[in-house]
């Protein structure tokens, strides 16, 4: 069956509110050679999509979130950075995938997944998505797995460390919580209580309700702090540390960012900033991993492409459980 000749897509057309985001008829892309073309079946509204939406950074990104994005509004309108879905066509020169296959993938910076379709070169950045996966549980470990994987890696967790994990309901706090405890760490997680009772499941020892308790407690050190709220800064956290301690501040400002060579060169101690890498490694392992059950991403609502305002506010309202979907 050949594609329509136009795809459904959101498109921001202003930073600000959910309500700057419109539903456009656009083109379908045609493949250019070497890539792919994906008839897309879920992506997510993450975090980073709230941002970019809404220009809010963190302290003292403003500026740079212009420069790299659009000065007056996003220069790619279509936001989403990761997908699930059916290839179903190839261009010139594409070798290892074919129309039908079912596949997941990110596309970063280049973003353009709250659509119908989306084209991009496949090296490093699609893989085949497991048969016993939906196209939503696929896309859910994407977004914040890579980003808890890259950065626990970048700590250099180990076996019987303390990790204090802030933001543990979200998207990326959530598959820290699991990645973590796979390592063979003692996590102790922040989050609201009414969200507890599912977190601690996940492989944390100790649960704090934020809202109700004094944390992380008179006295308590960790040799791991990870933030993924952006709420936290280095001069709170250090105290908190081990004297080898790392701090990995996921959505920190650009103070942390300046601070760390100097905390690394003066202290045995490491913030560790800057935007989560995306290897293809770690999304395969993520992948094997969800499909053997191991990781469990975990979908808070699923919303059709039509209701992309009502997923923002979703997003906006920072009380989401683990991702956010939006399918075409």
């Amino acid at each position: 069956m050949s594609p329509p000749e136009t795809m459904q897509a959101a498109v921001c057309t202003a930073y600000g509110p959910p309500e700057t985001l419109v539903l456009v008829r656009l083109p379908v892309p045609r493949p250019r050679d070497g890539q792919v073309r994906v008839r897309i079946h879920a992506a997510t509204v993450s975090a980073a999509d709230r941002r970019i939406r809404s220009l809010d950074m963190p302290a003292g990104l403003r500026l740079a979130g212009r420069l790299a994005f659009g000065w007056r509004r996003p220069r790619q309108p279509v936001l989403g950075g990761d997908f699930s879905g059916v290839i179903d066509a190839v261009g010139a020169g594409v070798t290892g995938f074919q129309p039908g296959d079912e596949v997941a993938g990110m596309t970063g910076v280049r973003m353009g997944c709250h659509a119908g379709f989306c084209c991009l070169h496949p090296e490093g950045r699609v893989l085949a998505k497991p048969a016993n996966l939906s196209h939503e549980t696929a896309v859910a470990a994407l977004f914040g797995g890579t980003a808890a994987v890259d950065f626990l890696r970048r700590a250099g967790l180990q076996e019987g460390e303390r990790i204090l994990i802030v933001g543990a309901s979200g998207a990326v706090g959530s598959a820290a919580v699991q990645w973590a405890s796979r390592l063979g760490a003692h996590v102790t997680a922040v989050c609201s209580g009414r969200n507890a009772a599912w977190v601690a499941p996940l492989g944390a020892a100790r649960v704090i309700d934020y809202t109700r308790q004094d944390w992380p407690g008179r006295g308590a050190v960790f040799d791991v702090v990870l933030d993924a709220t952006g709420t936290l800064d280095w001069l709170r956290v250090r105290p908190w540390l081990q004297p080898k301690g790392r701090f990995l501040s996921l959505a920190g400002g650009l103070k942390d960012m300046l601070r760390a060579p100097w905390v690394a060169a003066t202290s045995r101690q490491r913030i560790v900033a800057g935007p989560a890498g995306e290897r293809l490694s770690d999304m395969q392992l993520l992948m094997r991993a969800a499909a053997d059950g191991s990781f469990a991403p975990h979908i808070d609502a699923v919303y059709p492409l039509e209701r992309i305002r009502d997923a923002h506010r979703h997003v906006d309202s920072g009380r989401k459980r683990g991702s956010v979907i939006v399918t075409p």
